[in-house]
C-alpha cells in the first residue's frame, strides 16, 4: 500500500539522502550515492535502511508525520565492485575531467589513442579523455604522426582510483550531517 505524502516545500532535489553502506561508507563518491526523499522513506518502509540522520523537514499524510532522513545505512552490505565499469563518465573521471591533450576541461569527448581505424580497441588502456579541438586535431591519426602524446598513459582504474578523483569534485551541495561519511584521510581497496 501506498502512502501519499504531502509536504511543505519540499522538493526531492532540496532534501536527498545521502546512501552509506552497511559499514557506513558512501556508496560511491562521485557521482555521491543519493536518494531523492521519496526513494528514502521507500527504503525506510521496506524495512532496507537505517536513519543515521534527519533534516529538520517533515512530511506528513493524513495518518503519520515523518523527518525526512538525510543519511541512511543499508541494512544488507553490498559489496562493492572490484572493476569499474568502462564508461564515458568513469573515462573522464580517471582523466580528472581534464584533457589529456591540452589540459583544457571544457567540450570534453574522448578519443581512441591509437585510433580504430587503426585496429585501436575501445578499451581503458586506449580511451583518454580529450576536448573537441584536440580530438578533431589528432583526428584519426597516431600520436606521434599528430604530434600529441597523451599526458598520462591511459589504464585501468581501480574503484579506489575512481573515489579518489572523484573526492576533487564535490557536489555542490554537502549537507553538515554528511560530512563525518565523506571524507576520510586515505580510501581503503574493498
Amino acid at each position: 500500500m501506498t502512502v501519499p505524502f504531502r509536504s511543505q516545500n519540499v522538493s526531492p532535489q532540496a532534501c536527498p539522502a545521502l546512501v552509506l553502506n552497511a559499514d557506513f561508507r558512501p556508496l560511491s563518491y562521485y557521482p555521491l550515492s543519493l536518494w531523492g526523499w521519496q526513494d528514502a522513506i521507500k527504503a525506510v518502509f521496506l524495512d532496507r535502511v537505517n536513519i543515521v540522520s534527519e533534516y529538520d523537514k517533515v512530511v506528513k499524510s493524513p495518518s503519520f508525520e515523518m523527518r525526512l532522513p538525510s543519511v541512511v545505512s543499508l541494512k544488507a552490505y553490498v559489496r562493492p565492485t572490484r572493476h569499474p565499469a568502462f564508461t564515458r563518465f568513469n573515462v573522464f573521471l580517471r582523466d580528472r575531467f581534464t584533457c589529456q591533450y591540452c589540459g583544457e576541461h571544457d567540450e570534453l569527448t574522448f578519443d581512441h589513442v591509437i585510433p580504430r581505424s587503426k585496429g585501436g580497441a575501445t578499451t581503458w588502456e586506449n580511451v583518454v579523455a580529450a576536448c573537441s579541438p584536440c580530438n578533431l586535431r589528432k583526428s584519426d591519426r597516431l600520436p606521434d604522426e599528430a604530434r600529441m602524446t597523451p599526458a598520462q598513459k591511459p589504464f585501468a582504474p581501480t574503484v579506489a582510483d575512481l573515489h579518489r578523483n572523484g573526492r576533487l569534485f564535490p557536489p555542490n551541495y554537502l549537507h553538515e550531517s554528511w560530512m563525518d561519511y565523506l571524507y576520510w584521510d586515505s580510501v581503503l581497496e574493498p
